[in-house]
């Protein structure tokens, strides 16, 4: 199985240092859509692991998350693609969680339920925290330049490995040339 872990806020969408908290202020980021749909056709699993402590910090409830990841299907589904599943963390970051990034606990959970090793995991992020939690666990951490990648990049703490790429249209680009569908 072909399975790539992508964050959301600042890889899949616009992020906001206010939150997501509607399905309004949820927007694409240009070309990720279009990225699932063709990793999706070429037979990539996609899952999202998703820090939402906006959940914990009481701004929104779990219903309204559903809907934002609704909105979220839908769009990627207009190109072609799909999420197998999406993983989140209501925690805020003092709450002591292990699912919360930069902890393993989601990748954990994701190699669990689909059955692959997290040393052969990929994520896609754009924070120190995402590119933590995968390298955690021996797997795979791609830092993308938007959302907060530029500065996560410029902080140059980057775990061993990690590969940096312009956008997650860029990366897919990469995976389709290195691994293509078959």
């Amino acid at each position: 199985m072909k399975l790539l872990i992508l964050d959301r806020d600042g890889v899949i969408n616009e992020d906001s240092p206010n939150y997501i908290k509607t399905p309004e202020e949820w927007t694409p980021i240009a070309g990720s859509l279009e990225a699932i749909g063709e990793l999706s056709r070429s037979g990539w699993t996609i899952v999202v692991a998703t820090n939402q402590s906006a959940i914990g910090r009481k701004m929104i409830e779990t219903g309204m998350l559903n809907h934002i990841h609704a909105k979220m299907h839908r769009a990627i589904a207009g190109q072609g693609g799909h999420v197998d599943a999406v993983f989140f963390c209501p925690h805020g970051p003092d709450d002591g969680c292990t699912c919360r990034k930069p902890n393993p606990g989601m990748i954990l959970d994701i190699s669990s339920r689909f059955h692959v090793p997290a040393s052969q995991l990929t994520m896609v992020g754009d924070s120190l925290r995402d590119l933590q939690a995968i390298a955690a666990v021996g797997g795979k951490p791609v830092l993308v330049r938007t959302g907060n990648g530029i500065k996560t990049e410029q902080k140059g703490l980057l775990p061993d490995g990690t590969q940096v790429f312009d956008d997650l249209a860029a990366f897919a680009a990469h995976l389709l040339v290195v691994s293509p569908a078959g």
